[in-house]
Formats: C-alpha cells, structure tokens, sequence
C-alpha cells in the first residue's frame, strides 16, 4: 500500500507520435484537476523540457507504451518518483492500467491503494568520452551501419571473461528481459531481481549462451573494428563508438518504481497472455 492522501501532484508524460495520446493525456488531466490534484501534462519526447516539470510531482502517469516508459525512466532518474503506466502500445509489459480503467485506478492510487514494484536499472559510462547513460532495459554494444561483425573483449570484475565475434552484446536487466533478450533467445528472469543478462547476438564460433552475472558485477566490454560501432541505451539513445574504445556497465544504486495495483505475484500470467497465450 502507498501512504493515503501524499499523491497531491501528478505529472502525465505522453508518446507524441502515437494517436490520441496528447488527447487522453489532457483530459486526463483536467480529470485530475477535478479531484484537486495539482497535474501537469508534456511530451516524453522533450527530455529537457519535461525534468523542469518534475519538482513536487508525487507520480507519474506515462500514457504510450513500453517505450514511453522507457523514456520517462530515464527522465525522473535519480528521484525515484513512482510510474503508473497506461497502455496505447502494443505489448506493454511494463504498463499497468488500460485506458478504459483509468479514470477508476487512478482514483483508487489517490486513496492511497497500490504497491510498489522496484526495478533495477543500467549505468553505462563510454570512458574515451566519459558520456554517462542509465537504461531501464538494457545497453547494447554493437556494429553500426555496416553489416559486418565486430570483436567485443568481456571483462568481469576485471578478469577477462572472452571475446565475442557478433553483430552485438547485450546487457540486460530483469525488466529488459523481455525485450531484446528474449527476441534473442535469452531467458526470461523475474522482474525484480537485480541480476544482469549477458547475450551474444549472432556470434560467429563463440557461444550464444546467455550467463547471468551478479548485480555487484561491473562489466567492461572493449570494441575492436575496422568501422563505426555503436553504444545504445533501451533502443533509444545512442553513441558512435571507434576501435579500441571501452564501456563500462553496471547496476546503479537507485531504482525505478512502478506503482502497480495487480497482484504480486501477476508476473508470469501476464507474460504468457502478453505472448499471445503461448506457453515460452
């Protein structure tokens, strides 16, 4: 349960190129507003823009999918300031309310109903650059534009592990498991662990078997290829990256928080239902 009568302002980040987003965003809003919220709307696109909004704000409503999500955690880290998600996308593992039910759940999370669901997120830090990203899902090193296969040297906790012959490496957490990993035949593991994936994308005589690696494990990949790679965070912010350059990853301290009214325990039932009823 969350402390009854603490949600007084609410922030509603929205996906601008999905339909009828803004639309639902802002009656939302004025919804809220009717309730006496204070509530503010803007596009999760702007990241800029939207973290001088955040100040004050006791939740936020991401309306879109799970890629919304994606972009409104990178936008309230460090604050640790709960996500609520509404569904206009496709799949939305990580969403939990419908549109049409949300007017009604959003009135319950106001009452004070509703847990938290705490998510491990990526820090990945480029040392040529000393450019430093935080993914929800996962940070992939990989070739660029060209469809050759790079060499990807893998260092644990500073002893060197091995070298990949691969189109990419991906590093995931729990919550990324579902998504490139799993397209990439990796394992699914329980949303709230804190462990870390490590999976080879379609490597050339090394294996293709993903290990799953200790949350306290820094992992430092080296790049070597004779054309631009890339550094990319939850498939959405990327970097360029030369031969030779490092990347450093690793479990940050502070986590994402999802406000969540299903039950505990819902995890697997959904995955299933969300795979179009297969069993995996």
């Amino acid at each position: 349960m969350i402390d009854c009568g603490t949600v007084k302002r609410i922030g509603i980040l929205y996906h601008p190129k999905v339909e009828k987003t803004e639309r639902f965003a802002r009656d939302l809003m004025n919804f809220l507003r009717s309730k006496d919220i204070q509530c503010w709307v803007h596009s999760s696109w702007d990241e800029g823009a939207a973290k001088d909004m955040l100040g004050g704000s006791d939740l936020i409503v991401s309306v879109g999918g799970d890629g919304t999500i994606l972009r409104v955690a990178r936008i309230i880290f460090p604050l640790g300031i709960p996500i609520v998600g509404i569904n206009f996308g496709n799949l939305g593992f990580m969403t939990e309310l419908e549109a049409g039910e949300a007017k009604d759940k959003l009135e319950l999370i106001i009452k004070g109903e509703g847990w938290i669901d705490e998510r491990a997120m990526l820090q990945a830090r480029v040392i040529s650059s000393g450019h430093v990203f935080h993914a929800l899902n996962d940070v992939v090193v990989g070739r660029g534009k060209f469809l050759r296969l790079i060499n990807i040297d893998v260092s644990l906790d500073g002893d060197f592990f091995t070298t990949y012959r691969a189109d990419a490496v991906i590093i995931s957490t729990a919550t990324g498991s579902t998504g490139y990993v799993l397209a990439a035949n990796g394992p699914v593991i329980y949303p709230e662990s804190r462990d870390i994936i490590l999976k080879a994308v379609c490597p050339h005589l090394t294996t293709d078997k993903a290990i799953v690696v200790s949350p306290l494990t820094k992992i430092r990949l080296k790049v070597f290829t004779n054309h631009d790679a890339i550094v990319s965070m939850d498939g959405q912010v990327e970097e360029t990256l030369q031969d030779g350059t490092d990347i450093e990853v690793s479990i940050t301290e502070v986590t994402t928080k999802f406000l969540r009214l299903r039950n505990k325990n819902s995890f697997y039932s959904t995955l299933t239902a969300k795979l179009n009823r297969k069993s995996i």
